[in-house]
């Protein structure tokens, strides 16, 4: 074509039609992909910052899903903490409901089944028996100089041992007025060193009682027994002191060895075989502690039962296989931006706690009884004040996630508007250049056209 030649008038507007065209076809692009930059022709520096604008939202945008996830680990910790608590305060009033246990108190008991002979004594009008008992003289019931009465208590729990041994015709009364003489300085000798409880019932019967962890024994001496074991001193003492047709105690037939019946008493019977050897008779109701009661042993299968709970709940407050909440060793690791080198990288490490029963240092019950049930009760108080502080810190941790969570959000938001801004067209801009475009495309058809109308004009010459 470049044989034709063209008027200068027609080659300019053609040329404008081109540049039109050109820009019609820019601004076109522009609306179609709403961006005024679409490549690093139009505007370098604008695309690669926008890219690299772009390229860090969309890392901080990944690192949502991991954020997120990290927000629910430890709200799964939180929950089973929440649950583990309620579980301790449960096994606390099953520990205080074994204190309170009702068979708890009733004692240690040894005790007549007969009233205290009144032998020798001249009757009262209107006493009672029980008052007859306690003025029964020791001599009527037997009982000579030297001859002793020994209560012994042992503490099962403790070890403990605890003693009282009246002579008769030395040891002297409460008041040291003399020796003691009657039942009733008897009791209030042993009384008075704390050893048992003793008393006469209402019904005139001899009782002893210890706590219910003590091994209450108690020992009657003859000093100078006869060679008859038929008619040993020692039996005939503890008969006149209403043991003799104790059911419990069978004094009928003794004969040196142990007797244990089913009300858990023992009897023991040593014979001095020879005249002027002391014959022993010695009676021991064994220890019967709250502990062995059913009702605490219910309680004690309770109360590891709990335990049991608390350790299952801990295994199963895990989220995407990490668990902060059942052993220390555990880790969590949350990471708040795209950097991995130590210096820039931001992250929040949430190392876990051991909240099981024996992280918790919670031993499993054996008996409950009073001793076990209050260490058990300081225990528990210890695990509560650990549950808090656990608590304590993972909400405060599940605090920080989340703040970063949220400025996570913001940042990528910050910068997908900041490389946008870069970026993007404006549509209403660009739609008004378009009808602009146009216009001067019309204009510039119409340009031409009269270009050509004015180099047609020639042919008139003709």
């Amino acid at each position: 074509m470049s044989d034709i030649t063209l008027s200068a008038g027609v080659r300019q507007n053609l040329l404008t039609l081109q540049s039109t065209a050109d820009m019609m076809g820019m601004t076109q692009n522009r609306l179609a992909t709403g961006k005024k930059v679409n490549s690093a022709l139009d505007n370098p520096t604008n695309f690669f910052t926008s890219q690299a604008l772009s390229a860090r939202a969309n890392d901080l945008n990944n690192l949502l899903d991991g954020i997120g996830n990290a927000i629910k680990t430890i709200e799964a910790a939180d929950n089973g903490i929440t649950a583990i608590t309620k579980l301790a305060e449960s096994a606390q009033s099953t520990a205080r409901q074994a204190l309170q246990d009702g068979s708890a108190g009733s004692g240690t008991v040894v005790e007549s089944s007969s009233s205290i002979s009144t032998n020798g004594l001249a009757p009262i009008a209107g006493e009672s028996i029980q008052d007859q008992a306690k003025r029964q003289t020791l001599s009527n019931l037997g009982f000579a100089a030297g001859d002793t009465i020994e209560v012994q208590t042992t503490d099962t729990e403790t070890g403990q041992v605890s003693s009282i041994s009246i002579n008769v015709g030395t040891t002297q009364k409460v008041d040291g007025s003399g020796p003691v003489s009657t039942v009733a300085d008897v009791l209030d000798v042993i009384n008075a060193s704390g050893t048992v409880t003793a008393e006469v019932t209402d019904a005139g019967k001899l009782k002893l009682t210890g706590s219910d962890a003590q091994t209450v024994n108690l020992s009657i001496t003859d000093t100078g027994g006869d060679a008859s074991t038929a008619t040993t001193q020692a039996t005939s003492l503890a008969a006149s002191l209403g043991f003799g047709t104790n059911t419990n105690i069978d004094l009928s037939s003794p004969a040196d060895g142990d007797y244990v019946d089913a009300g858990e008493t023992a009897v023991t019977f040593t014979d001095g075989a020879t005249a002027g050897a002391a014959d022993v008779l010695s009676i021991t109701t064994q220890a019967n502690p709250a502990s062995n009661s059913s009702t605490r042993q219910k309680l004690v299968t309770q109360f590891n039962d709990i335990l049991g709970q608390i350790d299952k709940l801990a295994e199963d407050s895990s989220f995407n296989g990490i668990n902060l909440i059942n052993t220390s060793s555990s880790k969590l690791t949350v990471a708040f931006n795209e950097k991995r080198d130590a210096a820039t990288k931001s992250e929040l490490k949430i190392g876990g706690e051991d909240l099981t029963s024996s992280g918790l240092n919670i031993t499993k019950a054996t008996s409950l009884n009073d001793t076990e049930a209050n260490a058990a009760l300081d225990e528990l108080a210890n695990a509560l004040i650990t549950l808090r502080e656990a608590g304590s810190k993972f909400g405060s941790s599940l605090s920080t996630v989340q703040i970063r969570k949220d400025y996570t959000k913001a940042s990528i938001n910050t910068l997908q508007t900041g490389a946008d801004n870069l970026v993007l067209a404006d549509t209403n801009e660009e739609g008004a250049n378009l009808l602009a475009l146009q216009t001067r495309q019309q204009l510039s058809t119409t340009a031409l056209s009269m270009a050509s109308q004015a180099d047609q004009a020639v042919l008139r010459l003709f």
